[in-house]
């Protein structure tokens, strides 16, 4: 592939869908990798990148998601950081902080104290800060990779003001984000990528939302609107057989007494504000944490779920809200995070045969869409979107019968978010029950047969899903229960979308297909 910047500036935007797509560019273009073909042109010079250094040093420098700045240095240390101004004594920090100041004032910042501690910042403007140390160092092209995942409205549109300005500055600018309106309301251009292969550029002006989704997942968004098309919108006999019952189970703090019943291919879905228990319930279904009171039973049968393991021994499976840090096992490969749950279930004194682990990885690779498809790769360098459906892989290897989902599309990309409701949609069909759990309330009404509304920690309400039902019943139902649930406080934490300073979710999906 061979890619320029031009030194005449444009907000562009590089969009993938796979590892090999946005972070792998990002990464050649930067030097942490060495390109194998094509060549890399800066203002109409053809230039090569043995490291980072030589990148910084064509006037290429990127802004990442988590701002990789030193809290404890000063607002000015920071924006000099391995360029201060030095003279016969050393490092002359009178020059070196108007140089700072300098580099503030290109954003508009010139106002701000470089010798503060920069932890006396918000994230939004050390965010800013960042940018500002790009721009000490004369970059000819900016790189900012999911910039506004911690941003709240106004921070955004503040950020944007200061694209708008170095764009005019004659700085160009990659901008990498989730989220289409961002990207509609920023961008002058948009690069298409798709499994690693360039698909096309094109001008946004020019290229709708629809259009786009089409060009990025390879199929047409028609195809997806019948994704939960066939779910149960009819109330189920009240004799049916439930797979799990739990009945008045609590904990301090995090869940008040509950009532619950979830049948097998039901797609239960749990919605409510932030902090209202839809994780903590979760959990107690799973034995994550201890319910101190009722009771949970399984096909009839009482159960006590103490932990995680009695949990998957009754063949229920449980995937975190946090991938990252709960998920995923970063140094470990592809195959080895997919076996973990089967090896732990099937004991660690007798190791799994590398036949048989090797025909799991496969089967959910192949299965699930994970690129690269590769089963050594190291899981930490895959996007977000192929490490959610590689935990995806993790428990449906176990083989359960309710599989309790937290967050499971929250931060990928659009393909990625598309294929894993798909992927819900089929296991549901086979007759896995499934626990929904999501902050996108459009996406709980696609995929659920049956909303469980929760606030202040408790279930306050049933929809059975159908035809009519939309995000809005979800949102009357809170709002109805106490005046402090007013409808608008949820509505400003889904245009927020920043929950628990996690990734941000790629909501736009369901608002094209709808």
């Amino acid at each position: 592939m061979s890619t320029s910047a031009s030194s005449r500036a444009r907000c562009t935007r590089s969009w993938a869908r796979t590892a090999r797509g946005k972070s792998t560019l990002i990464k050649a273009l930067t030097g942490v990798y060495r390109i194998d073909s094509g060549s890399i042109v800066v203002a109409g010079q053809e230039r090569s990148f043995a490291g980072t250094g030589d990148a910084q040093a064509a006037g290429i420098s990127t802004v990442y998601q988590e701002v990789n700045l030193a809290p404890n240095l000063t607002i000015g240390e920071n924006v000099m950081l391995g360029h201060e101004i030095r003279g016969p004594f050393g490092v002359n920090w009178r020059a070196t902080h108007k140089a700072a100041t300098d580099a503030l004032a290109r954003l508009g910042l010139d106002y701000l104290d470089t010798r503060k501690p920069l932890s006396t910042l918000s994230i939004a403007m050390q965010q800013l800060v960042a940018i500002s140390r790009a721009m000490a160092i004369k970059a000819k092209v900016l790189i900012l990779d999911e910039p506004t995942s911690s941003l709240d409205a106004a921070e955004v549109e503040g950020l944007f003001a200061v694209i708008r300005t170095l764009r005019d500055q004659g700085v160009a600018i990659l901008f990498v984000s989730h989220f289409l309106d961002q990207i509609y309301a920023i961008s002058d251009r948009l690069t298409v990528l798709r499994n690693g292969q360039y698909v096309g550029e094109y001008l946004t002006r020019e290229l709708d939302r629809h259009a786009l989704i089409s060009k990025m997942i390879g199929k047409d968004l028609d195809a997806l609107k019948s994704l939960g098309g066939n779910r149960r919108t009819t109330p189920r006999d009240a004799d049916e057989e439930s797979f799990l019952s739990a009945s008045g189970i609590s904990r301090t703090g995090a869940v008040n007494a509950t009532d619950l019943d979830i049948r097998p291919g039901e797609v239960v879905g749990f919605a409510g504000l932030l902090g209202s228990g839809r994780t903590e319930l979760a959990r107690l279904l799973y034995g994550a944490d201890r319910s101190e009171s009722g009771q949970i039973t399984v096909k009839g049968r009482k159960v006590d779920l103490t932990s995680p393991s009695a949990a998957l021994s009754q063949r229920i499976a449980f995937s975190t809200e946090n991938r990252r840090d709960e998920g995923i096992i970063g140094d470990l490969t592809i195959r080895e995070n997919i076996i973990l749950a089967v090896q732990a279930k099937r004991g660690w004194a007798r190791p799994m045969p590398r036949k048989e682990q090797d025909a799991i990885v496969d089967k959910y690779i192949a299965e699930l869409n994970v690129r690269p498809a590769d089963p050594e790769r190291m899981i930490k360098n895959l996007s977000g979107g192929n490490q959610q459906k590689v935990l995806l892989g993790r428990w449906l290897a176990t083989e359960p019968e309710l599989l309790i989902l937290d967050e499971p599309t929250r931060g990928i990309d659009v393909g990625a978010k598309a294929e894993i409701q798909e992927a819900v949609a089929e296991l549901a069909d086979t007759g896995v029950a499934v626990v929904f759990v999501s902050s996108e309330l459009e996406e709980v009404v696609r995929l659920s047969e049956r909303i469980v509304v929760l606030k202040d920690h408790s279930k306050i309400g049933e929809i059975q899903n159908g035809p009519d039902v939309t995000a809005q019943e979800i949102v009357d139902v809170i709002a109805a229960h106490g005046v402090e649930a007013a409808a608008e406080t949820l509505e400003e934490e889904l245009a927020a979308n920043v929950v628990n300073d996690a990734e941000p979710a790629s909501e736009t999906l369901e608002e094209e297909i709808r």
